[in-house]
């Protein structure tokens, strides 16, 4: 039988605060009813002796001291799930949003289930994102996390869509990889209303909605909900990556809008801030969600994960980007310089990586010249950075020869391999080909990265 309190101490925010309360349980879930007979749902996220600090999923306006009662049920917050999620949206705490009803016997808590280290799978195969910048060059493995930095008005949005829509397994001697067996699991944080509808347009229009599962916050909803958005996202899809044997790609987008909610909730709730007031907790908070991408020994399953975000004047040393980058396995950098010359996706190359790209391509997975192709462009359009540099002191007209021809495959390279898009799908033998094809604008003896059977196999200069 439940406990119903019906006094509140205080409501302050999206938090309410009781007094009196006997076994109450951190993360425990509880029903409130408001006086008008309206329920809503709360999480308990602190307790000191008897006093609890609850935070409410849905706006508290209508809440007075005296008119609310709230029952504690008893365990932490869980949604339902099983394969039926396919094709399906929901809102931040798991409730079907797109007019039809969801039940399923068997409910889920969304703390997860932290994969033991013993446990775990190294990462091998590659997914094919279609994105040639990402395929060739920062390769995306079946069970990293690898996220994407962005700016304001960088188009992270288009490129997720893209990604969403063009992303397979790869094909080569894999029985597992067939295309029923990999889906998405797409979580949104803040997003504006046409942004969410953007996202169900092109999903729709491209044909892939069947595999693909939604959970969006709204920018106008309840920022606690943003909280829990996330973990929904991820408990789904450990359902369907270790109990139905599926690779799942998981794009959250945006996590700076997660970190804010975090840090407003913090505050309400009286927190010492840290850097740029975000709580302490803020690294640990982002490896819970990082740290569930992965493989293990006893499933045949899979969860790789893209997270996006924003960084606040285009500062990667700020907190969100910064800690992120220590999570996870790379970085995928958009560069504001590419995008203002109409280079689309403008993924900037150079200080973009993928640690473990090196373990996902070659022979067996992409292609045996793939590592020897994809450092030589790397290195020669570094150098192009260079020959850029001194172009800008001397004049483009007084460098060398050399430099000349550099210069021209820097162009070529950025406004055919980087700039393809955002409709345009490319499988990895094409992105391989093209960078081969740029590399005929270099002299063979500047490519001293090649093995010499892979430049007589492959080089047609």
């Amino acid at each position: 039988m439940k406990i119903k309190y019906l006094k509140l101490d205080k409501v302050e925010g999206p938090l309410i605060v009781l007094s009196g309360v006997k076994h109450a349980a951190y993360d425990e879930i509880v029903d409130i009813e408001v006086g008008s007979g309206q329920h809503k749902k709360g999480r308990v996220v602190q307790i000191d002796r008897d006093k609890v600090v609850i935070q409410v999923f849905e706006s508290t306006a209508g809440m007075a001291l005296n008119n609310t009662s709230v029952a504690f049920t008893g365990r932490p917050m869980q949604i339902p799930l099983s394969k039926g999620i396919l094709g399906r949206v929901f809102n931040g705490i798991g409730e079907a949003i797109d007019g039809a009803g969801f039940y399923s016997d068997c409910k889920y808590e969304i703390v997860g289930r932290p994969i033991n280290p013993v446990g775990r799978k190294y990462p091998r195969d590659y997914i094919q994102t279609g994105v040639s910048s990402i395929d060739g060059l920062t390769t995306l493995i079946r069970g990293q996390k690898l996220p994407i930095f962005s700016g304001d008005g960088l188009p992270h949005n288009e490129l997720a869509a893209q990604i969403v829509k063009q992303a397979k397994l790869s094909k080569r001697g894999k029985a597992d990889s067939k295309e029923d067996n990999f889906a998405i699991v797409f979580a949104a944080m803040g997003i504006k209303h046409d942004e969410a509808e953007f996202f169900k347009k092109q999903f729709e229009a491209a044909g892939v909605l069947n595999r693909v599962v939604m959970y969006l916050n709204l920018a106008d909803e309840p920022i606690v909900e943003r909280i829990t958005t996330p973990r929904c996202a991820l408990t789904a899809a450990e359902h369907l990556a270790f109990e139905h044997d599926m690779h799942i790609l998981v794009i959250m987008t945006n996590m700076t809008s997660y970190c804010e909610a975090l840090r407003e909730i913090s505050s309400a709730r009286e927190e010492v801030p840290s850097r740029k007031g975000y709580p302490g907790y803020l690294y640990s908070d982002l490896a819970s969600l990082y740290e569930r991408a992965g493989m293990t020994k006893t499933s045949k399953g899979s969860i790789t994960q893209i997270p996006i975000l924003t960084m606040p004047n285009d500062d990667i040393a700020h907190p969100v980007p910064d800690l992120t980058g220590f999570i996870t396995e790379g970085q995928i950098i958009l560069s504001r310089e590419l995008y203002q010359r109409n280079i689309n996706p403008p993924i900037n190359v150079l200080p973009s990586l993928s640690r473990l790209m090196k373990d996902g391509i070659g022979e067996g997975f992409t292609r045996e010249d793939h590592p020897d192709v994809a450092n030589q462009t790397f290195s020669s359009y570094s150098h192009v950075k260079e020959v850029r540099a001194l172009a800008q002191v001397i004049g483009e007209d007084d460098i060398s020869e050399l430099d000349k021809k550099y210069m021209e495959f820097g162009r070529q390279f950025e406004q055919r391999l980087v700039s393809q898009g955002f409709e345009v799908n490319r499988s990895i033998e094409q992105t391989l080909d093209m960078m081969w094809q740029l590399l005929t604008y270099l002299p063979k003896e500047e490519l001293n990265r090649l093995k010499p059977e892979l430049t007589e196999k492959y080089y047609k200069g």
